[in-house]
């Protein structure tokens, strides 16, 4: 019995020892009562499997050549077409009002969430309480998430116990954190409720949005294919590969220290320089702004990288249902 009320204890998030200071926070700064957030608080759990999945991103611990087949593979081409072919009108629309092709945005969210058939299963309560509390490494970055997942939710009127999500507290289509909410979600759709969940044009007006906030550049490449010439060895910058950074490094430069682009791209042009570990070997590539823009979503240039591939893909394959369609017509 006594084992069993400790576990209970330890699993009720407005007895841990950093709960008082949230919660005077969320009073004093944002004007909830302590009731309500210890409420909440009580009702959040801690979930040890988000912990150890946060430990291990496959990002960080596969290859290009193993990470690419996760995401370019037939049946999200497929779902692609269709999610596209449902959501035309939108996807035309945002695209023209923010500039952002719509093939990156379904990619995005094909990437995502599979077309918004897998936005995930775990409570955003738990998730963020979790790692705000007792993931140290990022605590202040959930710390902040759960400050405005409490905000967003007063905001829309809804109750936090109920919203689903990602083991990172990522929510809906395309995967907003509650801050990406707060500051770049549109109702796309005009019903007065930014439904990023169940809407499928306020999750497309939103992944738009956000990408033209975060420096989309409108009829711009993402990439230009590179190539070494000098070996890699003697490579002075090449701890300087696979940095994501805003790009301020000309072209010009990486051509002097042994990068060169293999298609046009202008000297002064500002790039990153990408090596990955591909199907063939060694493979670089030069990262334009619009790849650093891809990066805000996922601080990754291999995650890049596969949503840029799989909209190429995603876009051939439109253009070829259009065709078909056409000739049938005919």
């Amino acid at each position: 019995m006594g084992a069993g009320l400790s576990a209970l204890a330890a699993a009720d998030y407005s007895q841990h020892p950093l709960a008082a200071g949230f919660v005077d926070e969320m009073v004093q700064q944002h004007g909830f009562t302590a009731d309500e957030i210890n409420q909440w608080l009580s009702k959040a759990e801690k979930r040890q499997p988000i912990l150890d999945a946060i430990a291990r991103p496959a990002e960080k611990s596969k290859t290009w050549r193993e990470y690419r087949p996760i995401f370019i593979v037939p049946m999200r081409i497929t779902n692609g077409v269709a999610f596209w072919n449902e959501h035309r009108a939108a996807l035309a629309r945002a695209e023209k009002e923010y500039g952002v092709p719509a093939e990156i945005i379904v990619a995005i969210i094909g990437v995502e969430t599979n077309y918004g058939k897998n936005t995930g299963s775990w409570y955003v309560i738990d998730a963020l309480t979790t790692l705000a509390f007792d993931y140290p490494p990022r605590a202040p970055f959930f710390r902040s998430e759960l400050v405005n997942y409490f905000i967003l939710t007063r905001e829309q009127k809804h109750d936090p116990l109920e919203f689903k999500g990602s083991y990172a507290g990522a929510m809906g289509y395309g995967q907003f954190m509650p801050s990406s909410y707060r500051n770049f979600a549109v109702d796309f759709s005009g019903d007065g409720f930014t439904d990023i969940w169940n809407n499928p044009t306020d999750a497309i007006g939103s992944v738009a949005n956000y990408f033209k906030q975060h420096g989309w550049q409108t009829g711009k490449a993402v990439v230009v294919p590179a190539k070494l010439t000098k070996s890699r060895e003697t490579l002075l910058t090449n701890e300087s590969f696979n940095k994501v950074v805003p790009p301020v490094i000309k072209v010009s430069e990486w051509k002097k220290a042994g990068v060169a682009p293999t298609a046009k791209i202008a000297r002064n042009q500002a790039v990153i320089a990408i090596e990955f570990d591909g199907i063939n070997g060694l493979e670089y590539w030069f990262g334009l702004q619009n790849f650093y823009t891809i990066t805000r979503y996922n601080r990754s240039p291999m995650y890049a990288m596969a949503v840029y591939d799989l909209s190429l893909d995603l876009k051939q394959a439109m253009r070829k249902a259009d065709q078909q369609s056409a000739g049938a017509v005919h």
